[in-house]
């Protein structure tokens, strides 16, 4: 074989080479985008469809100072693993931006949505409501949390009510073993005592892992959904 066939074959592979490669970041930085855009606008549809069916229920007290399961609301179902329970809007990210929350961070789980740690407390309920995102790839839904900023709303409903969260501390970063952020009086939040809180987890940096950046909110409101949005989404 001459130098010249050996030199053309393998310019050859490496000109197929780039092209596989620029493929697959061509998939990872639209395709995935666009199919988990798209999953996502399928679990809000159906939380919408679900919320319409239901019968209504009575709403939670709208004290947020109030303990878990004071006023009359009737208990509430348990969340399914996989499946969503609540949507979520951050007017900083946009007042375009709203994400479902699914129950779970399993890699699938998060594929659809933001991911809500098995374990930590209910939407709304005394402990801490800690939900997890993907930074970028999948929608990108967190791309911009370093933007978040104290006193920030963070707003979810489940249906019949309104929950408006205020961030108190972060971004922080910190190394993916400190799972102790999400403790129910989470470390390093600046809580001292037990409280209704939320707390947002995403991987730092933009395109890595090694790291995650967090923020932490307490409840600061809640409302019946009849009395329509909240100030804080209310352009």
């Amino acid at each position: 074989m001459s130098v010249r066939v050996i030199v053309r074959t393998f310019s050859e592979l490496c000109i197929t080479a780039g092209a596989v490669i620029v493929l697959f970041v061509a998939y990872v930085l639209f395709w995935t985008g666009v199919r988990a855009d798209l999953a996502m606008d399928d679990q809000i549809d159906a939380l919408h469809d679900q919320w319409a069916r239901q019968a209504p229920r009575a709403a939670p007290s709208t004290s947020p100072a109030a303990g878990a399961g004071s006023g009359k609301a009737a208990p509430a179902a348990p969340y399914r693993d996989g499946r969503p329970f609540a949507v979520v809007y951050i007017p900083r990210l946009g007042f375009t931006w709203n994400k479902p929350v699914l129950e779970g961070t399993a890699t699938g789980t998060l594929k659809k949505g933001l991911g809500h740690y098995s374990g930590t407390a209910r939407l709304g309920q005394t402990g801490n409501f800690s939900v997890a995102g993907h930074r970028r790839t999948y929608g990108d839904p967190f791309k911009d949390f370093p933007e978040l900023r104290r006193g920030d709303a963070v707003v979810l409903t489940d249906g019949t009510t309104w929950f408006t969260y205020r961030i108190d501390k972060g971004p922080d970063k910190t190394v993916p073993s400190d799972v102790e952020v999400i403790d129910a009086v989470p470390r390093k939040s600046g809580y001292t005592r037990p409280g209704r809180y939320l707390t947002l987890t995403t991987c730092d940096p933009e395109w890595g892992h090694s790291h995650r950046l967090i923020v932490w909110a307490h409840l600061d409101s809640t409302q019946p959904v009849e009395a329509g949005e909240p100030e804080a989404l209310r352009r």
